[in-house]
């Protein structure tokens, strides 16, 4: 967990041209281009490996990068890294809480590192511990604090210091599902209140419903970039599915819409037509089936989704007999 002073610094996001990374022979960052709006959330996907954890120690002046250029917060990463660490808060893979402190004297701990004066120190923390759902658990160890409590007592302890842009290295693992979906809201809050938000995660669902865009990282490199729908949409397996309730409309459907890619599954009387889901290709294929008097018993819409998208980027669950294919993929999103 790290915090910083409030920052006086302009509203900007992140922006960053050519980021490269090595240790010796092995490339991590392969010169990656960045660009994140402010006052939103954006989630960087990839393996284990892929450089998620690489990227935000740069451009959180953790570690340095050995060529490109980068702006946080509206600062100049190389050339005014103070401000850059004024004006943002870390919250890591894993909670940065002292258990032999109370939470309140914990998030007090960050207020003297920030050198706030003791009674701004207190009323913020006490803010926060409100803010938090944790007042009644203000005066208590640390260390008897659940998983979910820990997490959110480490993002109080980062917003002590009223960052602009926070960045949240994998904020979920090891939390169960209602624990996970606290921290979201908790997310959306800051967001709400003007905070931007830096995501990297390895569950899917998170990025799909957090990030207002996503970037795929492999390799050192970004592969694709767009809104969740926009990579679900470019990723091949898309489908209207139409069910009948006799043979004979299904026929004349699938005469009707006279394309060789439709599949008819003659046991379920449904057909299965290759589609992005988008609403102009829904529209066309309703014109079809009502200028014809078709009845079709139900129709659903089939999308790819984060899971097939990270799969088909990243070789994820790949053999080498895939590459090529999954290469095609990949320059199609560029």
């Amino acid at each position: 967990m790290t915090a910083t002073t409030g920052s006086t610094a302009p509203p900007a996001g992140i922006s960053a041209q050519g980021l490269r990374k090595s240790y010796g022979d092995k490339v991590v960052l392969d010169g990656i281009d960045l660009a994140v709006t402010p006052g939103t959330i954006f989630a960087l996907l990839g393996p284990n490996g892929a450089g998620k954890t690489t990227t935000v120690q740069i451009l959180t002046t953790l570690i340095s990068h050995d060529d490109g250029q980068a702006r946080v917060a509206g600062f100049d990463l190389d050339k005014e890294a103070d401000d850059v660490r004024r004006a943002i808060g870390v919250t890591g893979q894993f909670a940065a809480v002292d258990g032999l402190l109370t939470a309140e004297e914990n998030l007090l701990l960050i207020g003297d590192l920030l050198h706030l004066d003791r009674a701004e120190s207190q009323r913020r923390a006490a803010e926060l511990l409100g803010r938090f759902d944790l007042t009644e658990s203000a005066k208590k160890p640390a260390s008897n604090f659940s998983g979910g409590m820990r997490r959110k007592l480490d993002l109080a302890m980062t917003l002590m210091g009223k960052p602009s842009i926070i960045f949240l290295d994998e904020p979920t693992t090891g939390l169960d599902p209602r624990s996970r979906r606290t921290m979201w809201e908790m997310i959306r809050d800051l967001v709400a209140g003007g905070t931007t938000i830096f995501l990297t995660t390895q569950y899917l669902e998170e990025a799909d419903q957090l990030a207002d865009r996503i970037a795929v990282l492999d390799g050192g490199k970004i592969v694709a970039e767009g809104t969740a729908d926009e990579l679900k949409r470019r990723i091949p397996g898309g489908h209207i599915r139409l069910q009948f309730n006799d043979i004979q409309h299904m026929n004349a459907a699938q005469h009707r819409l006279a394309l060789s890619t439709v599949t008819r599954d003659d046991d379920s009387l449904s057909l299965q037509i290759p589609s992005d889901g988008s609403i102009p290709a829904l529209r066309s294929v309703l014109d079809v089936l009502e200028g014809s008097g078709i009845h079709a018993e139900a129709l659903t819409v089939h999308t790819p989704d984060l899971d097939d998208v990270f799969l088909a980027l990243t070789g994820q669950g790949r053999g080498r007999a895939g590459a090529d294919s999954a290469g095609a993929v990949k320059e199609t999103l560029r």
